[in-house]
């Protein structure tokens, strides 16, 4: 079994920076791929970022060049950087594990914390 705790979010006003993170334990392995997501009241989970095993990235087109994934495999950990916050962010931030390559579905991935709110005030 594996658990994931993401803590980070909170209140902003646009154009400020958070650093939410993602802590994995029980049976997860360097070789997860890992992955965030957002949902904002009324719509779809939507793709944010994803981080393979390797070290290789993909971003959502709406966060390329302001957000930034990364992790610390020894610390079993995800984080995601987030900068040049816009009102359009607001929305509650999950982050995923997957066994495979990390792809922008949420049903690709086995394992989800609870989420951690993030709001960016106008």
């Amino acid at each position: 079994q594996v658990q994931l705790v993401e803590s980070g979010g909170g209140l902003v006003q646009a154009g400020g920076s958070l650093r939410l993170s993602c802590a994995a334990s029980g049976r997860t392995s360097s070789n997860y791929g890992m992955g965030w997501f957002r949902q904002a009241p009324g719509k779809e989970c939507e793709f944010v970022a994803s981080i393979t095993s390797g070290f290789t990235t993909y971003y959502a087109d709406s966060v390329k060049g302001r957000f930034t994934i990364s992790r610390d495999n020894d610390k079993n950990m995800q984080y995601l950087q987030m900068n040049s916050l816009k009102p359009d962010d607001t929305a509650k931030y999950y982050c995923g594990l997957t066994p495979t390559a990390p792809g922008r579905y949420a049903f690709e991935y086995s394992y989800w914390g609870q989420g951690t709110q993030v709001t960016v005030s106008s």
